[in-house]
């Protein structure tokens, strides 16, 4: 029972630690945003937010799948105190990573002209160029976070992922100004986005350099796992070259699929739209991205913390723990969420004005007040394909994603073609992108997991909250009138204020309906420490933790 109550409060607390550091990540790229994209325009912006779509996608096909296969495919083989299998995965994992980061990175750097041209963005060439030995970097990088993920402990990661934005958001700002200043009329737009993306270079690695140095202090405890050995039998590099097969090409097809939503919105809106500015559409449409994309680093952060936990315990035959895991899940995630969309839907515009005064801010305003809900659809979708890839699943999320981006793909055509939503289509396909996704992986789960998700709780309550919550805020502003109509000073105050006090509201309401969870508490205190997060343990979160795993 004691096991069972510190592998569970293990858990959230290595959740919540990546959770908070990958939010932290994300704020710090969303402060750094600010000021980078006043320097260098919407049009340049839209370069570089174009730039990382394919830079993704090039990783996605690269590596980006290392830290949860690594992470997957390590986990079983250390509950089975098979080490020296699980070491050798991790060698060969690491070596297919720089291969195949290498190769993607002459790829995309040989190929940006062409890029450029098939596109019609203007300017593309330059940032693509200055991105693409990051697909290298971040190869690496991913593989050993993996290796740590493996190990549960999500620290290293939490930590690198500070780094790497700190590194990145000073190294972004100053490279920017530089790069504007010295540019000329004509390559201008594409000279200020290369200055965004060599922060992102110089960023990924710092966060290399931080996770071999921590890699070069753990190797005395691998020693030591070696000697604990109890494998009946070494793994064969072949047998490894299926497993490393069959646990990535999944994954690296899921996120595929995924990103490639990103770039094909982008380049259907490039050939369809009728507008001449293309670029400024896309820049203005990136920061309702970045926004959304603050609380889904939630979600992903937790499940990255669950893939090794849940595949321990299928690795065991512990499926009661398995649907606890999971559960928790979904409840922390949603008593994150579901606030998050509603005050991003609530404060769209003022939030935009605060954060990108010197750009356009209404359009991207509205996005966020009609397609808040995103966020709540990413973070359930994400919860799921991490279930499913603990229940060794790994095809589902594939073909749950490609359906989805079929639809995805005939309704953007369509709006594009037949309406004159322009901009606001990218915003409609990002709310349905990922709600296909969440509705078939939720009936796969039920089906192979025999889960039930708890509604009442997990759902009404926060939802509940949220509403008041977002009454409360939507009266408040009120007497401030139109956001357009205010200063800088004002909005930034009266939204900062906004913000405050809509939190507060929030776990007021939630505290008052606390009696509503009692029972289950006492039932089930894996379930409980959902909430303990929240009402009692944030402050020691980080109590007792080492950066290294035992």
């Amino acid at each position: 029972m004691g096991n069972k109550r510190s592998d569970s409060n293990n858990f959230i607390k290595q959740g919540s630690i990546l959770a908070a550091a990958s939010v932290l990540s994300r704020v710090i790229g969303l402060l750094y945003r600010s000021p980078m994209t006043a320097i260098i325009g919407d049009k340049s912006n839209g370069l570089y937010s174009y730039a990382f779509e394919i830079y993704s996608f090039a990783l996605i096909l690269s590596s980006y799948s290392m830290p949860l296969a690594v992470s997957k495919l390590l986990s079983g083989k250390f509950a089975r105190k098979e080490y020296h299998n699980g070491y050798r995965i991790f060698k060969y994992a690491l070596a297919f990573a720089s291969t195949a980061g290498f190769v993607m990175m002459a790829i995309i750097f040989f190929a940006a002209p062409a890029i450029e041209r098939f596109t019609g963005y203007e300017g593309l060439t330059i940032p693509l160029r200055v991105l693409s030995p990051t697909i290298f970097v971040v190869a690496v990088a991913g593989t050993m976070r993996g290796f740590f993920q493996s190990r549960k402990t999500m620290i290293p990661t939490a930590v690198s992922q500070i780094v790497e934005q700190i590194f990145n958001a000073a190294v972004s700002i100053f490279a920017a100004w530089l790069f504007v200043k010295v540019s000329t009329d004509s390559n201008r737009a594409g000279m200020g986005a290369a200055g965004g993306t060599l922060g992102t270079l110089v960023g990924a690695i710092a966060g290399l350099a931080f996770l071999i140095f921590l890699f070069i202090a753990y190797r005395p405890r691998m020693h030591v796992h070696l000697t604990h050995d109890r494998a009946t039998h070494d793994d064969t590099p072949r047998e490894i070259g299926h497993m490393l097969a069959i646990t990535i090409i999944p994954i690296i097809l899921s996120q595929t699929v995924y990103q490639a939503s990103g770039i094909i919105d982008g380049t259907l809106f490039g050939k369809l739209y009728a507008g001449d500015d293309r670029s400024v559409m896309v820049g203005i449409f990136s920061k309702y991205r970045t926004l959304i994309n603050v609380p889904v680093a939630i979600s992903s952060a937790m499940a990255s913390s669950m893939i090794p936990t849940l595949v321990s315990l299928r690795a065991v035959g512990n499926n009661d723990s398995f649907r606890a895991k999971l559960a928790t899940s979904v409840k922390v995630n949603m008593f994150v969420a579901i606030p998050c969309a509603v005050g991003l839907m609530v404060l769209g515009k003022p939030i935009m004005k605060m954060l990108f005064p010197s750009t356009d801010y209404v359009i991207s305003g509205r996005m966020l007040f009609y397609g808040g809900a995103a966020v709540i659809f990413y973070a359930l979708s994400t919860i799921t394909n991490a279930a499913l890839q603990g229940l060794d699943k790994m095809n589902l999320p594939v073909r749950h994603s490609a359906i989805s981006l079929a639809i995805h793909v005939v309704l953007v055509v369509v709006l594009l073609k037949f309406t004159n939503l322009g901009v606001y289509v990218l915003m409609i396909g990002t709310v349905t992108y990922p709600l296909v996704v969440c509705i078939l992986n939720w009936i796969s789960v039920n089906k192979y997991a025999r889960y039930k998700q708890e509604i009442t709780k997990s759902f009404f309550l926060p939802l509940a909250a949220s509403a008041v919550m977002g009454g409360v805020i939507a009266i408040i502003r009120l007497p401030f009138g139109d956001v357009t109509n205010l200063s800088y000073v004002v909005n930034f105050v009266s939204a900062g204020m906004c913000i405050l006090i809509g939190m507060l509201i929030y776990f007021a309401v939630i505290f008052l309906m606390k009696g509503l969870t009692h029972e289950e508490n006492r039932k089930n205190r894996a379930q409980a420490a959902s909430y303990e997060i929240v009402y009692s343990h944030i402050d020691n979160i980080s109590a007792n933790i080492s950066i290294l795993p035992s």
